[in-house]
């Protein structure tokens, strides 16, 4: 039996779903090398112009009226109004995914994004193709735009998300907890003192890793400056995404510090970042949160996107392994806490490694293979 052709499609609604994509597409190709993949972002210009359109007023939602976004979240949470939104963006995106999937001649397709899930699931339905269709939900918790019933295989980031998707009307049998996709570098082992010295590092002090997500959003600065009010001195990793001015503001903010601080942009060893640190302070994305339990780092979450976000935030920190910082100006007392009560740490990092699923990626291109048949 030769390989089979997949079809990866990713939205670059920040970084996440890009990430989840990747990890994918490289367990299948370590496993099952036979198969031709593919790794497409369904919102690029060269995808397609509405697309890449949705993409711009959705940063600049974020940006500007956040509290918009949020509302357009919980108002399409709910079944009624949800489907009858994701109708639109089916119609809107159902050619684009239609010469998408000649394009590359898929005989299967595995998507990391609800809009691609919502096209295809359209044209599947209305016979315009007829390839299994994958869907990898890249959040921890449920939403009417990831639920269709005519797909082959859900993969869901926990046992409760399952059972979420379950009470909705999806036959148990297709939906798989394996946890959300994350890069092989992540279920590795890390020597702390070798990295200490690469990254010239003390010891003797606590080593802080601030992330603003790919994207670059997110109270970076603002961190800063409470971590500035500490008394104990500390080690600061930062990465900045692609945030280019952040970047150089940062590094110019370094020098006048009293903190040790060492500013990444787009960071390929983010893995050694988190092995090193003591926790790390990020907005809520669930790639990071996925990441970081796999480092069985204790997470301080802060600035969710509002809606999904948020969600993550409220999971990771019920299940006791992130503390969630809900008003801005509260995250210099909740670092002091956390440095002074020596309790909260160890009982974050334990929570951490029983909730951490590094195998996401591999079980993932098992099961595939298993159901769908891949060499």
């Amino acid at each position: 039996m030769s390989g089979k052709n997949i079809l990866i499609v990713t939205a670059s609604m920040g970084s996440g779903h890009n990430k989840a994509a990747n990890a994918v597409a490289e367990a299948i190709k370590r496993k099952y090398p036979a198969n031709k993949i593919d790794v497409v972002d369904f919102m690029s210009t060269e995808t397609a112009y509405f697309n890449s359109l949705v993409k711009d007023i959705y940063l600049k939602m974020l940006d500007h009226t956040p509290s918009v976004y949020e509302f357009f979240y919980k108002f399409t949470a709910d079944a009624g109004k949800g489907s009858m939104l994701q109708t639109v963006f089916a119609h809107a995106m159902k050619k684009d995914m239609k010469e998408l999937i000649n394009k590359y001649a898929a005989d299967m397709l595995i998507c990391t994004h609800p809009f691609p899930v919502a096209a295809a699931s359209y044209l599947k339905q209305t016979g315009g193709i007829n390839i299994p269709i994958i869907t990898v939900v890249t959040d921890f918790c449920f939403h009417q735009f990831w639920f269709y019933k005519n797909i082959d295989i859900y993969f869901v980031a926990s046992e409760q998300l399952k059972s979420d998707f379950v009470k909705q009307g999806l036959p148990e049998q297709k939906i798989f907890a394996t946890g959300i996709p994350i890069g092989y570098n992540f279920s590795l082992e890390y020597d702390k003192n070798e990295l200490m010295h690469k990254f010239k590092l003390d010891k003797s002090k606590p080593v802080a890793l601030l992330m603003g997500g790919g994207l670059g959003l997110g109270g970076v600065k603002d961190a800063l400056l409470q971590l500035e009010e500490l008394k104990n001195e500390l080690q600061i990793l930062v990465i900045t995404g692609a945030n280019v001015s952040l970047w150089s503001e940062l590094n110019e903010y370094a020098q006048h510090s009293k903190h040790k601080i060492a500013v990444w942009g787009y960071s390929h060893n983010v893995q050694e970042l988190m092995a090193v640190s003591t926790f790390l302070i990020s907005k809520p994305g669930a790639l990071t949160i996925s990441e970081a339990l796999a480092m069985e780092l204790p997470m301080i979450l802060q600035n969710p996107i509002p809606g999904p976000e948020a969600d993550n935030a409220k999971f990771v920190s019920q299940n006791g392994a992130a503390v969630w910082v809900k008003h801005q100006d509260t995250l210099g007392a909740a670092i002091r806490e956390i440095l002074s009560d020596t309790t909260i740490l160890p009982r974050l990092k334990n929570n951490a490694k029983r909730l951490k699923k590094v195998s996401a990626a591999d079980n993932i291109a098992d099961i595939t293979a298993d159901m769908l048949g891949l060499d």
